[in-house]
């Protein structure tokens, strides 16, 4: 009997800790951290264009947190963006598609259209099949990612060799699994921390499919085994937040749990060790051991703090914008001060 009392005590305290350290921080607190690190970003970004840093990222986080803004912001990245496209006559990039895809969620998170920039058709791009893959899985995730932002068709590309459909990414992914149960850029070797969580979150709308969910659980199985002790990830040799931001990410894209015992070691949930590289005044971070500011790191930081907050709020996740129509695009112009 004493046993029995000895190990339901254990429980308990193993649940109370958990449970402390996982409502450490309230949806009040997590509020006012992003409205800090939404000023940081809009004094560091105050001209976002299109690019992987200064860009999208910022423009995503922005528009998915509902900040107010600078006057005219929205606006003028808007007009960068069409800039770009017309210089390059539509053609972002010979190899790399993920250009269009990070431009699309970008612009859905707005309320744009990405059939028409400029007179240009982003989502055209990725109808090419051969193209997409190109560059490595981040291709074929990205095109998913994009394409689903805002529930858009395959678009038909009459260049394309070989015309793609939403399923044969989904099966280039699944192919692409890695005996560990996680993903890579090459499709070989072991898991990689970001490439996993992003492969889950382009498959968490697919998840009627058996294949796709037995591939779920094999990457969720392989992140949480090489999640540390402190609750974050190693990437390249680095204990970084990005790698648990896109973990995060994923797990919200899922409407998993982010105490989920799973991802919880040693009393440490995923924001706990994402909160342990924020910076005062709003910035993050990117190893554990740096002492400045990394914008990379901060732009998704950032989102992934908008990801948690519309988790908690029972809020579409950061990538479902189908909401994202005329009626947001509006709001989001309200929201400019």
């Amino acid at each position: 009997m004493q046993r029995i009392l000895k190990h339901i005590g254990y429980v308990i305290l193993s649940f109370c800790i958990i449970c402390s350290s996982a409502f450490a921080m309230t949806q009040s607190q997590l509020e006012s951290k992003i409205g800090e690190t939404a000023a940081y970003m809009c004094k560091v970004v105050k001209e976002p264009t299109v690019g992987s840093i200064g860009g999208e990222w910022a423009v995503l986080g922005l528009a998915r947190s509902g900040y107010k803004v600078p006057k005219d912001y929205y606006q003028n990245y808007y007009k960068q963006v069409e800039s770009y496209v017309k210089a390059c006559k539509g053609n972002l990039h010979a190899r790399k598609y993920t250009e269009y895809s990070r431009v699309i969620v970008a612009l859905t998170a707005l309320g744009k259209n990405p059939k028409n920039v400029g007179g240009y058709n982003l989502l055209t791009a990725l109808g090419d099949y051969e193209k997409t893959i190109w560059q490595g899985l981040n291709g074929p995730i990205w095109a998913l990612i994009a394409l689903d932002s805002g529930d858009y068709e395959m678009p038909q590309n009459k260049q394309a060799k070989v015309q793609a459909t939403r399923q044969m990414y989904v099966d280039k992914i699944l192919k692409s699994q890695l005996s560990d149960g996680g993903f890579s850029l090459t499709g070989e070797g072991s898991a990689e921390v970001d490439i996993t969580a992003m492969a889950l979150t382009a498959l968490a709308k697919y998840q009627d499919q058996k294949e796709v969910k037995l591939a779920t659980q094999k990457a969720l199985n392989c992140l949480s085994k090489l999640q540390n002790n402190e609750g974050g990830y190693t990437s390249y040799g680095v204990k970084n937040s990005e790698s648990v931001v896109q973990v995060i990410v994923a797990l919200t894209e899922l409407n998993i749990s982010l105490i989920d015992k799973r991802f919880v070691k040693n009393g440490k949930t995923l924001v706990d060790n994402l909160m342990t590289f924020y910076m005062p005044k709003g910035g993050f971070k990117h190893g554990v051991s740096d002492k400045q500011v990394n914008q990379m790191a901060t732009e998704q930081g950032f989102y992934g703090l908008v990801a948690i907050s519309r988790f908690n709020q029972k809020q579409n996740s950061l990538y479902r914008m189908k909401e994202a129509n005329q009626k947001v695009a509006m709001l989001l112009s309200k929201l400019s001060v």
